[in-house]
């Protein structure tokens, strides 16, 4: 009996995981050829199915015409816009492959993402992160949110186009980055306020957890502490919106 309950609960995990859904998160995952299965909402009409059905027929992937209830259950309520593509298993890129890619890069921005639960966070990140041209995203494997379908959607497709690398230990992961010529920032209420921040060469920024922030142990590898100023009543930010400053603290000092 415990075997069949562990198995129904894997099942289920594995499905829920292996597809995307909206319309941008399926339109790149079709053109990042990543698609397996459409599956379009039976009575959806307009431009939006036109465009998302050639391109699965361009891509040769199959199309099940589908009840709006069906599609409410794979996705477990979620707003999916009439469409969820199953995907094959999300294929995150390898740390030496990104810093390969950065090696001959302008002032290259690395984040990393020391903790983070909340695939709406990431999916925002990820978004940001492709709007600011970062380079790549570092998280780690374990106690944080990997690349879901929540992440996919919420990234309206950033999950394509920003390479993402899974790590096992992020505090061996810095002691690399340095070695290759980074320089390691953190963010944290006192630090260097982040209009003076001197953002050429190389740069990794470790964005904390939601509710605790960087982890102790990874704070003593930083060579510098960020920080954003506020004057209003909340002293802290959304990981997300916190990401998103500086982020665009750094594109807008190479524009």
């Amino acid at each position: 009996m415990f075997h069949q309950i562990w198995q129904l609960c894997y099942t289920s995990f594995m499905e829920k995981n292996d597809i995307v859904y909206g319309v941008h998160a399926v339109t790149e995952a079709l053109i990042a050829n990543t698609g397996n299965k459409l599956y379009i909402q039976d009575d959806l009409r307009g431009k939006n199915v036109e465009k998302i059905k050639d391109l699965a027929a361009d891509k040769k992937v199959s199309i099940s015409w589908t009840p709006k209830k069906t599609l409410q259950e794979m996705t477990e309520g979620a707003v999916h816009q009439g469409f969820v593509l199953r995907v094959s298993e999300f294929a995150y890129t390898d740390l030496n492959e990104i810093l390969t890619q950065v090696a001959n890069q302008d002032n290259p921005l690395l984040l990393i993402l020391d903790g983070l639960t909340d695939p709406h966070n990431l999916g925002s990140i990820l978004r940001t992160a492709d709007a600011t041209q970062v380079a790549g995203v570092i998280i780690p494997k374990h106690r944080a949110v990997g690349v879901t379908p929540v992440v996919a959607k919420t990234s309206t497709g950033a999950v394509e186009h920003v390479p993402i690398a899974r790590v096992t230990n992020l505090s061996q992961t810095l002691d690399k980055l340095k070695e290759a010529g980074f320089w390691i920032f953190g963010t944290d209420m006192n630090g260097t306020p982040s209009h003076k921040w001197n953002t050429s060469g190389k740069l990794a920024l470790i964005i904390g957890n939601e509710g605790k922030g960087i982890s102790t142990n990874i704070k003593k590898q930083v060579d510098e502490m960020i920080t954003i100023p506020m004057q209003g009543h909340v002293q802290s930010l959304n990981a997300s919106v916190a990401a998103a400053i500086l982020m665009y603290e750094v594109f807008r000092n190479k524009l």
